[in-house]
């Protein structure tokens, strides 16, 4: 399995117009060879180097085992769980040093995820427990004081 940007190549800066600074639009992602059993995708976008420590910029879950990209719009039967911004969508990076590693973490599950939406990032890693099939990731960095 696999996921990846057309946006940035796995460890290169994320363009800023993917930041919150600089629209905060979700950076298409490409997903790829996803396991023929798996029964939904799950996603976590999260910055590790955080000064509090690892920061969640998003969670989509029951994503539709059929989805190959995820640009502008999201597919009808995706939910969202809570981000450390406190919101249930996407948020870009915005540190308050640069260089930070921003991990799209993508998983495949072997069922839906029963969550309700403004689920916390515990209940999402509590719900992934034995339902993962396969997992991939590619990184992006923050780089940008301004654009």
């Amino acid at each position: 399995m696999r996921i990846s940007s057309i946006a940035f190549e796995d460890g290169g800066t994320i363009p800023y117009q993917y930041t919150k600074e600089g629209g905060n639009h979700r950076p298409p992602l490409l997903f790829e060879d996803i396991p023929a059993n798996a029964r939904s995708l799950a996603l976590i976008v999260e910055d590790t180097d955080g000064p509090q420590g690892t920061f969640t910029h998003w969670i989509a879950f029951n994503i539709p085992p059929s989805t190959r990209e995820i640009n502008g719009h999201m597919p009808a039967k995706v939910q969202q769980a809570c981000n450390d911004f406190g919101q249930t969508e996407y948020a870009g990076p915005k540190q308050p040093s640069p260089d930070h590693r921003v991990f799209f973490k993508l998983y495949a599950l072997d069922d839906e995820l029963m969550l309700p939406r403004g689920a916390s990032r515990l209940d999402m890693e509590e719900a992934l427990v034995g339902r993962v099939i396969a997992q991939a990731e590619c990184m992006g960095r923050f780089a940008h004081a301004n654009n």
